[in-house]
């Protein structure tokens, strides 16, 4: 079982961002595995006056996925802090040079698994929400709550998504929301996101006739139709950019054969690629586009083998105009940090692309540089700074 017990700065009416963003690290919770961290979470923020609700969810086909919704006020202006606390796997264990979940520091940086990505932008948005309601009292006239999932980095299906569907059924709106995800790019504060490209997976299957390689007029080769299908996909640019986002992006991930014999011509070849496309698509027109690339390439083919597609979409394209939550945004980081960060479209998905239909939502966190990697890191200067940054905006929010 992981150690989940409350560190000596939990116990405390005051917390501190580091020691509660190690005691998250320390929590094992690779996705799917809610591994204490949601508990954890449940104990600092009920001493403080936030409800929290357990939204437990199961889907077949899927694995299940613990999710804590937490809400202090009952109504006025409500603004919402999303994240999760579900981490990547580890990779290979000997490449790192600390333990991945001892959350040790050194020289002031605190390394771990989720130190970034991003437990660290769960806590400092618990401390900042426990500062303010330090400084103000419970009765401050809005309502804050924390929508934090633990399938984030899977499948995407029993987290944030139905959380917002069980909100909705209830009555129960969300004004604005900040998402920690760890958008700033070299400095801290220098980078949020207002908007994100969409993204869809797509398999290419080509089907052939097998056969002996020394009689081609026997074979269909489904490998050659596949070569130039592949380039009807990434010879031309889907687009050169849009007003707020940079090009879309086709990029091929694999290209399986399976065949081990060098004298068989196999009968049947298949590609995967993702594209990451701007606002100038949707998921249905992107692919009705890549289906007409393909159809006119397949009719410059020639031969018997038809190609087939299956297509999975991950997200739309979104994007929130600036305004005032992006002004509160900047106006804090401004305060804090002196620098203004740039309002930027560029990099993966993240929860966001759901909540944007619920209401406007940005991206705001820690430096990315080290999320995903081996010995994942954070300075503790930027976490301190990050926590300032969120009780500005809450100050300023509730006025």
């Amino acid at each position: 079982m992981p150690d989940t017990a409350v560190s000596p700065a939990l116990a405390n009416e005051a917390l501190d961002v580091v020691e509660l963003t190690r005691d998250l690290i320390r929590c094992q919770s690779v996705t799917p595995v809610e591994g204490g961290a949601l508990q954890l979470l449940d104990r600092t923020l009920v001493p403080r006056g936030f409800t929290c609700e357990r939204m437990d969810f199961t889907q077949e086909g899927t694995p299940d996925v613990a999710n804590l919704y937490a809400r202090i006020g009952k109504g006025g202006r409500h603004f919402c802090f999303a994240g999760h606390t579900d981490v990547v796997p580890v990779g290979d264990l000997s490449a790192w040079t600390v333990g991945p979940f001892g959350a040790e520091l050194d020289k002031g940086v605190l390394f771990g698994r989720g130190a970034v990505d991003m437990k660290g932008g769960i806590a400092a948005f618990c401390v900042a929400a426990a500062e303010f309601l330090a400084a103000r009292g419970r009765d401050f006239g809005g309502s804050i709550s924390l929508l934090i999932t633990g399938d984030e980095e899977g499948p995407a299906v029993n987290g944030t998504v139905k959380m917002l569907r069980r909100l909705a059924e209830r009555g129960e709106p969300v004004d604005l929301c900040v998402v920690g995800e760890p958008t700033s790019s070299k400095r801290f504060g220098d980078m949020m996101k207002i908007g994100r490209r969409g993204s869809v997976n797509v398999e290419l299957t080509v089907r052939g006739i097998q056969g002996h390689v020394a009689y081609p007029d026997r074979v269909d080769n489904p490998i050659h139709r596949l070569a130039r299908l592949i380039d009807a996909l990434i010879g031309v640019p889907l687009d050169q950019g849009s007003t707020h986002f940079q090009p879309s992006s086709l990029q091929v991930t694999t290209v399986d054969v399976g065949n081990p014999a060098t004298n068989v011509v196999p009968g049947v070849a298949r590609a995967r690629f993702n594209v990451r496309f701007n606002d100038l698509w949707t998921s249905q027109t992107l692919l009705a586009h890549l289906r007409e690339r393909l159809d006119q390439a397949n009719d410059r083919v020639g031969g018997n083998g038809l190609y087939e597609i299956d297509a999975q979409v991950s997200g739309e394209s979104f994007y929130t105009p600036p305004g005032e939550l992006s002004d509160l945004i900047a106006g804090s980081v401004r305060d804090v940090t002196g620098i203004d960060p740039e309002l930027s479209t560029t990099g993966g998905t993240s929860d966001a692309r759901f909540i944007r239909a619920a209401c406007p939502v940005v991206e705001f966190g820690p430096v990315g540089e080290t999320m995903h990697k081996v010995d994942e890191k954070s300075a503790v200067t930027d976490l301190q700074a990050l926590t300032q940054v969120y009780a500005l905006m809450l100050e300023r929010c509730f006025g």
